[in-house]
């Protein structure tokens, strides 16, 4: 990292590859840059904008990686920069610039729930991490407040940024109960024994270089992929007939899931997109069995978007047990009585923890539906027992009805916003009940497998309240209602590598937290490095290493 005399800030910002999305979201973008523009002046810097405002387009997104290249050609390869983001952003736009650039980078998130731009920072962090891109990180509410500025400060000192990690714990430096690391190891090895089929409809999903993990990693436990088209499943889509979509809709409705139908096929969902949906998810099952697959990921972005309606809906119902029956064409039912875990957006990292999370669990009896979400945003709420930060996590459809309150009867369907999905869909829509959660998230730091993860507690909002932050963010999208055990806000935040984080229930607190003990054990013994983060009791420090000095330094 080279530092410089100049008091100049390039401020650049990635943004979506859909133009509607692009436009739509400016303004926001825009009233994010004028008040982190205020806060740099303040400091006594100037802010000079890497890429002009488009008037054609009618934005002023980074919208391609052709585009990325192109403006980081013209920029001073030593000066501070930053990464300003209020929306979604495809990473792979910045990221072949960012892995050159020798000045401090700075990702920047308007905390808000608007438009994901919390999610899309997350993810470029993710990927700088996989790519050991030096960063540092900061977001905020409207950068005036002090954890923001003092964070400011330090960065346009030094060019970097200490962030609290005090809140983590190695697995190396401590221990764990015997009998929790033998049941964790023990099925670890089994686990890596047995192998298994990693189906993946297209890597690299909206520019998720961190989504991707290398095939050597992957091998190490066990897994290894099957690279599938889109195509693929789009032509199976074509072999199934009416009366089987027909079917797992019925199957559906007899649940007491309900379907938000209208007529407009441009702003409504239809009953004509859902039978289209219901079609892709026996094609699906259909083509995961035909390749042995044990997890599979549709991308949806890019391509399949552009021909069928959104996968949300059948994402959903595949990380449940309790699912439409599905036939082969010799009239064998396919996957009987099991979730076929699907990752979301093709993200391996969650399709590496799902499998293993959804086998652990049934292994030791217990259901094992299990889904990634959206850090998407959050606010602090007293809850009964004092205020705490309870996190919104959402994401486009895909968690399975088992997880929420009265499962199929508390679940709906509701139309993918056009912004995002032209030809609609629906997706699997619900509240998250009131219970006790794993949570973690895999990712590539230094060409190796990491896992942070911990326990928290899913809380039950007032009706209102859940509406309204449902109004702040996504409203057709099922959410959860979070909270970390030992993990503040800026703590998640600065150490979190993903947009992700995957989440599944335990019966019970104490069972929470022995499981993730057992799932930390399963995951070092295929050769995982893990990280335990908050309270998770049971596990005893024995390193002379403490949390205190374990702060990471991103930047």
């Amino acid at each position: 990292m080279v530092l410089t005399t100049s008091t100049e800030v390039l401020l650049l910002a990635s943004g979506d590859l859909r133009l509607a999305a692009n436009q739509k979201c400016w303004a926001a973008q825009a009233e994010m840059e004028a008040q982190l523009t205020a806060a740099l002046e303040k400091q006594g810097w100037s802010v000079r904008r890497a890429h002009p405002y488009d008037p054609a387009k009618q934005h002023g997104f980074i919208d391609s990686q052709k585009m990325g290249m192109e403006v980081f050609r013209g920029i001073d390869p030593t000066q501070p920069l930053i990464v300003a983001e209020s929306v979604w952003q495809y990473s792979h736009h910045v990221l072949a610039g960012l892995t050159t650039h020798q000045g401090p980078i700075l990702t920047v998130a308007n905390w808000s729930g608007q438009w994901p731009g919390l999610v899309g920072m997350l993810n470029l962090n993710g990927c700088l991490t996989k790519a050991g891109v030096t960063y540092s990180t900061l977001w905020s509410e409207d950068f005036t407040d002090a954890f923001f500025t003092q964070g400011l400060e330090q960065w346009l000192a030094t060019g970097r940024i200490e962030q609290d990690a005090s809140h983590v714990r190695s697995l190396p430096a401590v221990t764990l109960p015997s009998a929790d690391e033998e049941t964790g190891r023990s099925f670890g090895r089994q686990f890596r024994e047995q192998k298994a089929i990693m189906g993946v409809f297209d890597e690299g999903c909206m520019g998720m270089y961190n989504a991707i993990v290398p095939d050597e990693l992957l091998h190490a436990t066990g897994i290894f992929k099957e690279r599938l088209s889109q195509s693929t499943l789009y032509a199976a889509m074509r072999e199934v007939s009416d009366a089987d979509a027909q079917q797992v809709l019925d199957w559906l409705l007899a649940k007491g899931m309900k379907f938000n139908w209208g007529t407009d096929e441009a702003t409504q969902l239809t009953k004509r997109q859902t039978l289209l949906q219901c079609k892709m998810y026996v094609a699906a099952v259909r083509l995961a069995a035909d390749f042995g697959c044990d997890t599979i990921g549709i991308q949806y972005q890019q391509g399949l978007k552009d021909l069928v309606p959104a996968s949300d809906l059948v994402e959903g119902l595949l990380n449940n047990t309790d699912r439409p029956p599905v036939f082969s064409t010799t009239g064998e039912e396919l996957y009987a009585g099991q979730a076929l875990p699907h990752f979301n957006e093709v993200d391996e990292c969650a399709g590496l923890d799902a499998l293993l999370t959804y086998r652990l669990w049934n292994e030791l009896g217990m259901s094992g539906e299990t889904t990634l979400h959206d850090i998407r945003w959050g606010e602090a709420y007293d809850t009964g027992e004092g205020e705490e930060f309870v996190w919104v996590f959402l994401i486009s459809g895909a968690a399975p009805p088992a997880h929420f309150i009265d499962e199929y009867k508390g679940a709906s369907s509701e139309r993918q916003t056009p912004m995002y999905f032209r030809l609609g869909g629906g997706t699997l829509r619900g509240v998250s009940r009131p219970g006790a959660i794993v949570w973690s998230r895999v990712y590539v730091q230094d060409g190796k497998l990491h896992c942070d993860l911990g326990v928290g507690e899913v809380v039950s909002l007032p009706a209102a309240e859940t509406q309204r932050r449902w109004q702040e963010t996504t409203p057709e999208w099922p959410i959860m209602h979070a909270v970390l055990c030992g993990v503040s806000r800026d703590q998640l935040m600065g150490r979190h590598k993903a947009n992700h984080i995957q989440v599944v229930y335990a019966p019970y607190a104490a069972k929470a937290h022995q499981m993730c003990r057992i799932k930390a054990a399963a995951l070092a013994e295929l050769g995982v490095e893990v990280h335990f983060c908050g309270d998770v009791k049971g596990v005893t420090t024995t390193s002379a290493m403490s949390r205190a000095t374990q702060a990471t330094v991103l930047g």
